[in-house]
């Protein structure tokens, strides 16, 4: 449950409305926004000095703890550190609306400029930071944008990973680890949710129409991740040479990985999105696992950083700002670590990388 709460939590419990944008071979934002990278916000050495000159202060409101969010929190506050903004309080909701708006009354109570937020709901959340919104500070949005809430009126920026990217990047690995033929299976998930729906069609969009010789042959949907082990039981039986399986994120990945195991099958190749010990474990002793897809978590917060701050001087800022997605494999499993959530993997995976 927690690698749910860490990933398809980081905002998408706002409600997004869902979006056919994968088939747009781009991500596209929640409102048909066009997606801008997070390395066109740029900063000039004048931006800076205006800015530590202008003694701003910020509020870090976040929704959930998690590993990746510590590494978008280091993020946040290492360029806000870097742009002379202060951060005057952080806080935790732990998914809980009602204290995300007490959240936003403590933030409010110190005055800042900026407030850097994942919205928990779009109802609950627009009326949360309404507050805030009426006395003119600076918003950015992480994943979701309260209902209501108008770009450039309301808010700067929202921000999310490149979502079509990290689907296309699991179907490239996966057909590089198959040799670019055979027949796969599509574990997606089966409710409508903005960040999993776009990386599942991302990675059914490329795989049909970049690699003519790999064929879906069964998909199924999950909301509950436990059932993927009944689901990969129910491919095998029906597939058992099946070359692939790509699972919507590392949780059901996981019980991927038990079927597999229970059904001694080695050949089958997964593939799947976050980052996980026990898949990453999987992948280093040479098991099926070929790859994890991942986001740029610390980066994620520098663009959230950066955005804000380009805000508060009142420059024009993109509605919509992606942060890159990166291919984790056997080779690059420290480095990968390390570049998504800024720090080294856990010890159990670097002991087995010995």
């Amino acid at each position: 449950m927690m690698q749910l709460r860490s990933r398809l939590l980081i905002g998408v419990l706002a409600g997004l409305t869902f979006s056919t944008a994968a088939t747009a071979q781009q991500t596209i934002g929640p409102k048909g926004e066009t997606a801008t990278p997070f390395s066109a916000l740029v900063l000039t050495d004048e931006d800076v000095a205006a800015l530590k000159q202008g003694n701003y202060k910020a509020a870090v409101l976040w929704h959930v703890q998690s590993d990746l969010m510590t590494a978008v929190d280091q993020g946040v506050n290492d360029e806000l550190a870097r742009l002379g903004i202060k951060v005057v309080v952080t806080t935790d909701a732990n998914l809980d609306v009602a204290k995300q708006r007490n959240d936003v009354e403590t933030a409010m109570a110190k005055s800042p400029d900026l407030i850097v937020t994942v919205p928990i709901d779009p109802v609950a959340s627009a009326a949360a930071f309404a507050p805030a919104r009426d006395k003119g500070v600076k918003l950015v949005f992480a994943a979701g944008v309260p209902d209501g809430y108008v770009q450039g009126k309301d808010y700067v920026a929202l921000l999310t990973d490149d979502l079509f990217q990290m689907g296309e990047k699991a179907a490239d690995e996966l057909a590089k680890a198959i040799g670019g033929k055979g027949e796969i299976g599509y574990i997606y998930y089966d409710a409508k949710l903005y960040v999993p729906n776009q990386r599942d069609q991302a990675f059914k969009y490329t795989i049909e129409h970049k690699y003519p010789n790999i064929k879906i042959v069964a998909s199924q949907g999950i909301v509950d991740a436990l059932r993927a082990e009944e689901v990969a039981d129910g491919f095998l039986l029906k597939h058992p040479n099946l070359d692939g399986i790509y699972v919507t994120w590392a949780q059901p990945a996981e019980s991927v990985l038990a079927s597999l195991r229970n059904a001694g099958n080695t050949h089958t190749k997964l593939v799947t999105i976050d980052l996980s010990e026990g898949v990453a474990l999987d992948m280093i002793k040479g098991g099926n696992v070929v790859a994890i897809i991942g986001d740029e978590g610390y980066n994620y917060g520098v663009a959230a950083a950066r955005a804000g701050a380009l805000g508060l001087l009142g420059k024009k800022v993109p509605p919509y700002v992606v942060v890159p997605a990166l291919a984790v494999t056997n080779d690059n499993v420290k480095e990968g670590w390390n570049k998504s959530l800024h720090r080294d993997p856990p010890q159990a995976v670097l002991d087995a990388m010995k």
